[in-house]
């Protein structure tokens, strides 16, 4: 994925490796400022991602109004500011005309991505799910990055849009291999813990709900640890969930009451958030 780092004028072209942004001569974009310091920042470039790092320089870096602590990872049309200079990262492919829009989900709140009660619209008939899920392992490779760097929002960002067409299949009954919808309720819970926002708790419940079966052992047994650090959640739809698995309790062997019982659990927890 081909990088550019626009500055007035100018775009510079971003080869794999460090790419060092400061007052002096020796760096490859060297900024006329008295408030950037000699080396300021640097741009990691690797094949599918980009992380600027500040270089403990005086006056910071911003990114998107928000100065970093240490480093982070850039997504497509991220605003840096470096002393008064601002430039912007783009992804470009060969025709020079194009620049890919930038998602803007990591702004967002979880309940502008996802509907409310975490209920999502029809499927576009146009869209190909199998396109948006091959996407999947190079988004979970750049999330994990995010959270191993204590950036959850990032994290969310990355992942929101998929995460939420992904429930919008399901709960339209759209068969999808059970290790996508395991691995979205895995990167659900991660990000509840990172974000503490319970609405990702509601996510996990919505898609289990949606295919009437109970979530796996390890979901839940991370799921009552999550709990006790999220914001609340919809205690309404974590019964109706429970209550739907009640209902099919002829159909469930002895490992799975089991886990509508450690399910049972979670309902007692978020009643006392």
């Amino acid at each position: 994925m081909p990088f550019r780092l626009r500055h007035l004028q100018h775009n510079f072209e971003l080869g794999q490796g460090e790419f060092a942004i400061g007052r002096s001569t020796e760096c490859q974009l060297a900024l006329d400022d008295p408030l950037v310091s000699r080396r300021h920042a640097v741009l990691i470039v690797g094949a599918e991602s980009v992380v600027i790092k500040d270089l403990g320089s005086r006056n910071g870096v911003v990114v998107n109004g928000m100065r970093i602590d240490t480093s982070r990872i850039l997504l497509n049309g991220d605003r840096i500011v470096i002393g008064s200079q601002e430039m912007t990262l783009v992804t470009w492919q060969h025709d020079p005309g194009f620049v890919r829009r930038r998602s803007r989900t990591g702004s967002q709140t979880l309940s502008s991505v996802l509907p409310a009660r975490v209920v999502a619209p029809p499927s576009d008939p146009t869209s190909d799910i199998s396109k948006k899920i091959d996407s999947f392992p190079l988004l979970s490779t750049l999330a994990d990055k995010a959270l191993a760097l204590g950036r959850p929002e990032d994290a969310e960002r990355i992942l929101a849009a998929l995460l939420a067409e992904i429930l919008r299949e399901v709960q339209n009954e759209q068969a999808l291999p059970a290790e996508i919808v395991d691995q979205s309720a895995q990167y659900g819970v991660r990000l509840a813990a990172g974000t503490s926002k319970g609405a990702w708790v509601d996510y996990v419940i919505s898609l289990y709900a949606a295919l009437r079966r109970p979530c796996p052992a390890t979901i839940v047994d991370e799921l009552h640890s999550v709990l006790r650090k999220t914001s609340a959640v919809d205690l309404d739809a974590l019964r109706t969930y429970v209550d739907q698995l009640r209902a099919r309790a002829s159909e469930h062997g002895p490992a799975d009451r089991f886990l509508v019982q450690r399910i049972e659990g979670l309902v007692r927890l978020a009643a006392l958030k």
